[in-house]
């Protein structure tokens, strides 16, 4: 699996080692006056993750949701469309741990969704209208076969 990234993540990341927290719901520990209070257990785990790093010539930097969610609407990689990666980076997150909400990748997901949809509004209309205009430029040069 690991090989697996390491080609796909290739182009610009870097692999690097971090602490890992997992959410652990808190136990019900009762202290010795018969009070209760809630003690979370947090095993850390030993990661490697793929960082894009600044220096990568794709890093896009910090710019506003919706600029970057018509970049991620145009853009592709060896692995395919970068619209369907965040998607099933969305779908992962809520599966894995829905109490954690990763709002950016929510939010980033919403807008491309809404992108996605005004643009197909705006192609079908653009569509209609140009049937409609070639059925009248149709029309009159068939009225013009007719006078002749």
């Amino acid at each position: 699996m690991k090989s697996y990234l390491d080609i796909r993540e290739i182009n610009g990341y870097s692999l690097q080692r971090t602490d890992f927290f997992s959410v652990v719901p808190p136990n019900e520990v009762a202290d010795d006056d018969g009070t209760k209070e809630a003690a979370a257990v947090q095993p850390v785990i030993d990661c490697l993750v793929y960082i894009g790093l600044p220096t990568n010539p794709q890093f896009v930097g910090p710019q506003h949701p919706d600029a970057l969610a018509r970049h991620i609407l145009q853009s592709s990689g060896p692995s395919g469309l970068n619209k369907e990666y965040l998607y099933m980076l969305e779908a992962s997150l809520v599966d894995l741990s829905p109490e954690s909400e990763d709002r950016h990748v929510m939010d980033l997901a919403s807008r491309c969704r809404a992108l996605e949809a005004t643009e197909t509004t705006e192609h079908n209309t653009s569509v209609r209208e140009a049937k409609t205009r070639h059925r009248s430029v149709g029309s009159i040069e068939e009225q013009e076969e007719v006078e002749k």
